[in-house]
């Protein structure tokens, strides 16, 4: 019989279909994603003319010059962009807010590498580390919200053609609905029980072993209890903090070892297959009125990354009725994972 599950982060209910429940192998990646064969890739070294002029760089020579390691650009078909002033005004009925921001995109590395976690874990450290300077920089625009950083790693998960890794940052006016939800819970977890929601979740899953994916000394992986989508893998810090650019400031190397590690075994678990993260962060507090509607939320948020694949396709049911439908029990999904040999 099928199981509903309430995921306590934002307080949706999923279902565990386990009348039809697949075993771990059928999700086995049986397509190649078409990587597009290109004589010269823009974001490998010696090719810094065919992109933008860089924003920021870890390198040892001249801006827009080979010597770099990390490398962030603007986006050549950004989502928002940075010019224009924020002005909020009604359309009818309706709001309309001029679409300003930002949209880069950070180069992990200068050699022609598609997959993040064949990087060494002091490139991954690095890429983490730039994330956190440019989320504190984008902070300083009182015109920002929230900044997501986020990586497409597949053609099917919006990563496009080009075998080069790389993520993306995305700063916005407004702060995403995803991340409104789970700060809505966390909180009324919070008023009811005066602890975090994510801290007692490490604590039983600690305890329960079943969900977890890897138990490292500063980072958490596990399998959600109501998983939205199969194989779906969170990564949280043991240690509380809301915002990811002041928490893991000091913890990038570690953050980087369970990263890679999760990427790993889903590549070879599951036969390369495509994926979403998403680094989940409280928004930006510069005003009385943001730290009145968040008073606790130093208290009440944690920050987390989120791993998605791509496996299978949401359908109308689940469009129509905000249910998710995840196949195969986050158990089982975890325990498969725990046992792919690297």
């Amino acid at each position: 019989m099928p199981q509903l599950r309430k995921d306590p982060t934002d307080e949706r209910w999923v279902i565990i279909a386990t009348n039809r429940a697949r075993r771990p192998g059928n999700f086995i990646n049986r397509e190649e994603d078409l990587v597009e064969q290109v004589k010269e890739c823009p974001f490998c070294q010696q090719h810094e003319t065919l992109t933008p002029p860089e924003i920021y760089a870890i390198r040892e020579n001249k801006e827009n010059q080979p010597g770099w390691k990390v490398r962030v650009i603007p986006s050549i078909n950004p989502m928002f962009r940075i010019e224009g002033e924020l002005k909020r005004r009604g359309y009818g009925m309706y709001d309309v807010i001029p679409g300003v921001g930002a949209h880069e995109v950070v180069i992990e590395t200068p050699d022609h590498i598609a997959r993040m976690e064949e990087l060494p874990v002091e490139q991954i450290e690095l890429v983490l580390k730039t994330f956190i300077l440019r989320i504190n920089d984008l902070e300083k625009d009182h015109r920002f919200k929230y900044v997501l950083a986020y990586k497409n790693y597949g053609v099917s998960a919006g990563g496009g053609a080009i075998g080069h890794t790389r993520s993306q940052l995305i700063a916005t006016p407004v702060t995403p609905l995803r991340i409104k939800e789970e700060l809505v819970s966390a909180k009324r977890y919070y008023d009811f029980h005066d602890r975090c929601l994510f801290c007692d979740m490490i604590l039983q899953e600690i305890e329960s072993k079943q969900r977890v994916v890897a138990d490292h000394d500063h980072f958490l992986a596990l399998m959600p209890f109501a998983a939205r989508f199969p194989f779906s893998i969170m990564i949280l810090p043991k240690k509380h903090h809301c915002d990811f650019s002041k928490g893991a400031r000091n913890q990038c190397k570690d953050l980087a070892k369970i990263l890679q590690e999760m990427l790993r075994r889903l590549h070879k678990g599951l036969n390369n297959p495509p994926y979403n993260f998403v680094i989940h962060t409280a928004p930006f507090r510069r005003t009385k009125k943001s730290s009145t509607q968040w008073r606790t939320i130093d208290a009440d948020y944690h920050w987390h990354i989120e791993i998605l694949p791509r496996l299978t396709q949401v359908a109308g049911f689940e469009k129509g009725s905000g249910f998710y439908i995840n196949s195969i029990p986050p158990e089982d999904a975890a325990q498969f994972l725990r046992e792919v040999e690297l």
